[in-house]
């Protein structure tokens, strides 16, 4: 339900309040008064105060005061209340069982219930209150403030499904006028008061004043302005208590702007569907529709800046811009076009939402230099960290609106819309779909931080809170960790999903930390594309289970185990730690120690590495093959102890190694942005003395381990290029210098300097000899070689269904695993593929192997002897990036013998 404000715009000296300070303090709180929130305000009526030890003869009280004057001090009587609130205790029985679901985290305490109407209690909220226990004698023995996201939720269920931010009409292109007025909606349900400030533009004073209007209902504070002020920006006034510092007067942006100014100081007026704000063809464009089911999806991780910064081809105005999408010859461009021809079906962008980390304007590219081990580099860097123009982006500011470094002008809030769309466009029609790192689970900055948005209109509300009601920041320290348990934060990431798949044609969405939100919501996610876009919209994300929420305390998590059966994917850590090795330990010896299936355990040790048992070699191959399965809980095998398992009753570090319901739900990778690449964890790894060619041999072994899993492949950008980043463990704030990319590949940046020291430093030992050592920087034909043959391993992939069906069912019939048990031999991974009668199947049966010793294998299946097999097309083409394959594979039918190369990924086709 609307409410109408006034929309006479106020030109008296209040409009001063648009220009000035960030936030200012009307009203103090006492400054020695605590502010901790140890109580939990449950719903309308209900209060819940945990570990709180009462005396007979107590008695407990709201206290509140609407000026912020309260005056506490244990054994005193409170002194600057205009309000004093009884409440009684009551029965636990009482609470009703959603809310005791919400709250099971709570441990004890006392429920405490007042009487008040919905129209006092919202008064209250808006109001500095306290929770207090007196003595009979009305002395304070303790007292505390509440957490209120459950009485706010419960009170205003209606805001739900109303819509939010800046509305304003179309400006159609050939219109002469404007018409229609622009509204405002902000849920500040806690604000005494809201006024927005509307400026011409980015830079220029506020030009009026608008007071807005609270429905009681909804708790949604709304203004009409009696203009279309479309193109233009605004801020809000919100006056607001805020614990610990009394009544504040805000001035903030929109937690649903679209579009902003310069370093996201004002918001942006605009409605997407403008035309103006379209490319030219945008309604008109054909969408890739090469994704008919989730496991179809090859997807490619790439950072917008890494694209196209270090791209000469690319005009000096677009490089590490949206734009540079545009550049259809550019080398990088090319480049994903000959992947997009290969396979790869989705470009997944690291976030490209408005970040609080990368100035917008007057960012520095510092002039970088020194040795291949010099700490030169890295001092540089470190030094410009916040004020150059890189950051991998995990820092969000507004969810709704793309980020201003990446458009050519960050000023104007239509520009960076424009060419946002025009590099999705750009995609689409190289047939790639575009899909998005989404980052929910924190913001950069929360509290009165000038660059806090969400807990400056509802202090206290959009966080989750610990039991103090301090914070979480278990995601991303010093970054707070939203609430998306809260109605109106899961609202916000609802809203966010919706509006960037609508408007900005986002193809799928990968959730960083999504274990850290309830898998409810996430369906509900799902549900909602679907029903929006009249097709599935994939949702993919990390399901790791840590922190305040971990094992489910306080909802049932979108983690691995939690969303069997959800369709929901979720990355595998299963086959990724057995390819790669275990994750590195807190010394330099255990980062070579430990050696994983690809990079030497089974018989290339390297000289702090002890070489495992047969059996331990085995049981890494199984894990393996857990990925190969696609990680699904209820397929079976036979194992390296010689039983035949489901994959649940595998262990991995205390989980089941199978977790999955189907296909669909698994997302299977080697490398990602986040810790060593791939080449750079093999350099630790690999014994010193291996050579160029084998060093990208087994970069393609793990490639191919990821390309032949069943589920959905996910690859890093410049992996297929031997991509390094100098050793560095966490690039997210290490510059363009550590993160670069030749596309034409002449250089994979390895022995660019030793990496930044925070978080690198203690292996400095290590790294200086490998980082100078010229065995290991790969040659232009090593970098090829591994190219063409990752090109070759997304074309076999493509080629058949049999690489990504969609079923549980199907994959346990289809799959079967040879070379398995106690005799199996350990460096190869032997599997077969049934086709038969599978659709738009070329192949009615196929047969791949993986070989990771450094010498050739022969294998003896004797169930394949006397049939017809022939290398895949794909190894006998003339440029294959593997010739060895086509020279030296073999296979014999008169035992079933398979003979494989060393290092190699090799694929059998049958012909009879």
């Amino acid at each position: 339900m609307a409410v109408q404000a006034e929309t006479a715009p106020v030109r008296h000296s209040g409009i001063a309040q648009c220009d000035g300070v960030y936030a200012s303090v009307l009203s103090p709180a006492a400054p020695a008064l605590a502010v901790s929130a140890r109580a939990y305000w449950l719903n309308q009526s209900l209060i819940q105060w945990p570990d709180m030890p009462a005396t007979p003869g107590d008695r407990f009280y709201l206290y509140a005061s609407e000026n912020a004057g309260l005056t506490l001090h244990a054994g005193e009587h409170v002194r600057g209340a205009d309000q004093r609130i009884p409440l009684h205790i009551t029965a636990q029985v009482e609470v009703p069982s959603d809310t005791q679901a919400r709250f099971r985290f709570i441990a004890g305490g006392k429920i405490l219930r007042h009487a008040l109407s919905r129209a006092e209690l919202r008064k209250l909220l808006t109001q500095q209150v306290l929770l207090v226990q007196e003595s009979e004698a009305g002395e304070v023995r303790q007292y505390t403030g509440l957490q209120i996201a459950g009485v706010l939720d419960d009170l205003y269920q209606a805001a739900d499904e109303q819509f939010l931010g800046a509305d304003t009409p179309v400006r159609k292109a050939s219109a002469s006028r404007q018409s229609g007025t622009t509204s405002f909606h902000l849920w500040a349900p806690v604000a005494q008061h809201v006024a927005v400030c509307i400026y011409p533009n980015g830079q220029r004073k506020a030009s009026s004043i608008f007071n807005m209007q609270p429905d009681p209902q909804t708790g949604i504070w709304h203004g009409d302005t009696g203009k279309n002020l479309g193109g233009q920006y605004y801020r809000y006034l919100v006056k607001v208590y805020v614990p610990g510092k009394g009544i504040v007067r805000n001035l903030v942006t929109d937690p649903y702007s679209v579009s902003l100014n310069t370093d996201s100081g004002r918001s942006y007026i605009a409605n997407l569907q403008n035309a103006r704000l379209k490319p030219d063809g945008w309604d008109r464009q054909d969408r890739p529709d090469r994704v008919r089911q989730p496991t179809d999806m090859a997807v490619y991780e790439l950072h917008v800046r890494d694209f196209s910064i270090n791209d000469a081809s690319v005009r000096p105005a677009y490089r590490g811009k949206f734009m540079a999408f545009t550049e259809k010859q550019s080398d990088g461009m090319r480049h994903l076009e000959a992947l997009s021809k290969a396979g790869i079906t989705d470009i997944h962008l690291l976030p490209v939402f408005d970040i609080a980390s990368v100035p917008e304007k007057g960012c520095i590219t510092p002039h970088i230099k020194g040795g291949a081990d010099s700490e030169t580099q890295q001092a540089i860097i470190t030094r410009f960290a916040d004020r150059d123009c890189f950051n991998w982006g995990y820092d969000p500011l507004h969810y709704n609106a793309p980020e201003g470094s990446y458009a050519s002008s960050a000023e104007n809030g239509a520009q960076r819309i424009l060419e946002f769309r025009n590099m999705v466009m750009a995609l689409h029609r190289h047939n790639l779909r575009v899909g998005m790192d989404v980052v929910y689970n924190h913001t950069m900055f929360s509290g009165q931080h000038p660059k806090s948005v969400l807990d400056r209109i509802v202090p206290g509300y959009y966080y989750r809170l610990n039991s103090e009601g301090k914070i979480e920041e278990s995601t991303c320290q010093p970054c707070g960790n939203t609430a998306t348990e809260n109605r109106m934060m899961g609202k916000l990431m609802r809203d966010s999903v919706r509006m960037w798949a609508r408007e900005y044609k986002i193809d799928s969405f990968r959730f960083d930390l999504m274990g850290h939100q309830p898998r409810a919501v996430m369906e509900n996610i799902r549900r909602m594309l679907r029903n929006d876009n009249g097709r599935e919209i994939q949702l993919i994300g990390e399901g790791w289970n840590f922190g305040e929420v971990a094992n489910d305390a306080r909802f049932v998590q979108a983690t691995q185990l939690s969303l069997y059966g959800s369709g929901i994917g979720t990355f595998s850590d299963r086959a990724r730690d057995a390819i790669r090795g275990a994750s590195p330990g807190d010394d330099a010896a255990s980062i070579v120690r430990n050696q994983g299936y690809i990079n030497g355990m089974v018989d290339a040790p390297n000289d702090l590495s002890v070489t495992p048992s047969r059996q331990e070699q085995s049981r890494t191959a199984d894990m393996v093959r857990v990925g190969l399965a696609g990680s699904l809980r209820d397929y079976r095998m036979q194992t390296a102890d010689g039983q035949l398992l489901a994959l649940h009753e595998m262990n991995y570090n205390g989980q089941p190694a199978g977790y999955a319901q189907s296909p669909t739900e698994v997302v299977n990778y080697v490398e990602n942005h986040d810790n060593q690449t791939l080449f750079d964890i093999n350099v630790f790894r690999l014994p010193v003395e291996t050579s160029h060619e084998d060093r990208a041999r087994t970069q393609i072994l793990g490639l191919g381990l990821t390309a032949f899993s069943q589920g959905i492949a996910y690859f890093h950008a410049g992996s297929e290029l031997l991509r390094s980043k100098s050793l560095d463990g966490n690039s997210f704030n290490s510059g363009d210098w550590f993160n670069r990319i030749d596309w034409r590949g002449r250089d994979n940046y390895f022995g660019n300097g030793l990496p930044p020291a925070e978080g690198n430093a203690r292996y400095y030992p290590l790294m200086r000899p490998l980082l100078r050592n010229p065995l290991i920087k790969p040659r232009l034909a090593d970098i090829a070689m591994s190219r063409d043959a990752f090109l070759d391993l997304l074309r076999i992939r493509n080629s058949t269904p049999l690489f990504h069906l969609n079923d549980a069912a199907e994959v346990q019939q289809r799959l079967h695993f040879y070379n398995t048990g106690p005799d199996q031999n350990p460096a190869v991974i032997a599997a077969h593929l049934d086709g038969t009668g599978l659709a738009e199947n070329p192949f009615p049966v196929l047969m791949y192997f993986i070989n990771v010793s450094q010498h050739a294998q022969t294998l003896v299946i004797p169930e394949q002897q006397r049939l017809r097999y022939q290398l895949h097309p794909v190894h006998m083409q003339s440029h294959a990036g593997d010739p060895r394959i086509a020279a030296e594979a073999r296979y014999l039918s008169e035992h079933g013998t398979f003979i494989l190369p060393a290092r190699s990924v090799v694929c059998f086709v049958r012909t009879d």
